[in-house]
Parts: structure tokens; sequence; C-alpha cells
């Protein structure tokens, strides 16, 4: 029954597999996992991103996380844009993370997915994650890199960032810096805050990002909602 039960749990999570935000509203993650027989559902109500004149809308987002034990994880993230109608982006992957005397060391990797016609292949992106944990806040570091095939240029580079946390109560305000680099564009400068806000049973979360340079967009925000639930376990109850 045990089997039974986390297989059709992540059935259900690759069905709606493909990456949006790894923490929304953040770029960066954590160095925590969803917990044993649980699963955690980040559902984006809109991703708005402008650009000069230009803006561009995402909606739905999803990222559909599944632990496996106390230090794993399956993870899904989809992104369709309303624009195009279409899929936008799309993947599947794992976090291995353990947080201990509130010291907290991971990683994730994820496989980036062909989700519209004339992408081609499967490309993987993969960091390490730190977590410091004090009384009044927390300060994640991510680094890693990756390699994208799908697209008709090859693209490889890395992406680092920095995420501050400062838990008050049932709110969680945050500032984060997050940095891209390829070898088909320009480097990416990017600086947001961020709050997520802890109701009985749902979390709200929002963000705003800002460039930093020409080659980051102008302007992202952002809105989630998110759940968790305890998967029935009769061996664990």
């Amino acid at each position: 029954m045990k089997c039974g039960s986390r297989l059709g749990v992540l059935l259900i999570a690759v069905s709606l597999a493909a990456p949006a935000l790894a923490f929304p509203p953040y770029r960066s993650t954590d160095a925590e996992t969803a917990g044993d027989d649980t699963l955690e559902a980040r559902i984006g109500l809109l991703r708005l991103q402008v650009n000069d004149s230009h803006s561009t809308r995402k909606t739905p987002l999803s990222r559909i996380n599944y632990g496996i034990g106390p230090h794993f994880e399956v993870i899904s993230e989809l992104e369709y844009a309303i624009d195009e109608r279409e899929l936008d982006e799309g993947a599947l992957g794992f976090k291995w993370a353990k947080l201990e005397n509130r010291r907290g060391f991971g990683v994730e990797t994820l496989l980036l997915l062909p989700v519209r016609s004339e992408l081609d292949g499967v490309g993987i992106e993969s960091q390490v994650i730190r977590t410091w944990q004090q009384e009044r806040s927390r300060l994640h570091l991510n680094a890693g890199a990756f390699y994208d095939p799908r697209g008709t240029d090859t693209e490889r580079g890395w992406r680092a960032s920095a995420l501050a946390e400062f838990p008050r109560d049932r709110l969680r305000p945050g500032v984060e810096l997050f940095v891209r680099d390829s070898n088909t564009t320009d480097t990416r400068m990017q600086a947001g805050v961020g709050l997520i806000a802890s109701l009985e049973r749902v979390e709200i979360r929002t963000g705003l990002h800002i460039g930093l340079n020409d080659a980051a967009p102008d302007l992202e925000a952002s809105i989630w909602l998110s759940w968790k639930w305890q998967v029935p376990n009769r061996e664990r109850d």
C-alpha cells in the first residue's frame, strides 16, 4: 500500500511536470525538502515580465514537490505562456538536502524537457545549496551550471544567487540577488524583494525583481499560492 500510494503521487507530479521559480517567488531555493510522504503544491497565478515597452505573461505556473524520506524529494515544474498559448518551460528532477543545527546543505538537479514542437533533446541544470538559519533571519546561497541543447544553439553557462529572509510571525519578507551567464547571452543580473505570508491553510507568495543591467528584464513580478499535505501512510500511522 505504501508503494502504491507513493507511485500515485509521483504519477501526478510527472503529469504536471515541467522550470518555474525554484522557491517561489524567488529564483533561489533552500536546503530543505518537503518531508517524508508530503506533497507540496505551489501554483503561480501570474508572472509578468516587462522589458522596454514589451510585456509577457505566464499563467498558470506550478512547482509540485513530493518528499520521499526526510532528505529527498521529486520535483516537477511547469510554465504556460498565455500570450503565445503554449507551454513555455518544463522540468523534472530531484532535490537532496539535509538541515541540522540550523545549517543546511543540498543538491538540486533538473532535466529540462522539450515541451514545444521546435525543441529537441533534454537539457540539465544542477546547483549546490547552502542554508544558514538564525532566530530572526535565514540565508540561502545557490551556485550551479546548466547545459541546454533543446534550441537551435546549445546553451551552456552558470547561475548563482543569494537570498536573505527575515521571518516575523506569519510573514517572511526577503531580498535576493540573482546572476546568470551563458555562451549565448550576456550576463544577467537581477535584484528583488519578496514576501511569504502563511495563513491557516495556504501560503501567499509574492515577488518583485528589477534588472540591474541591459541583459536582464526591466521588471518581473509574480504571485503564487502554496499548499502542503501529508499523504496517508498506514505504516507510519
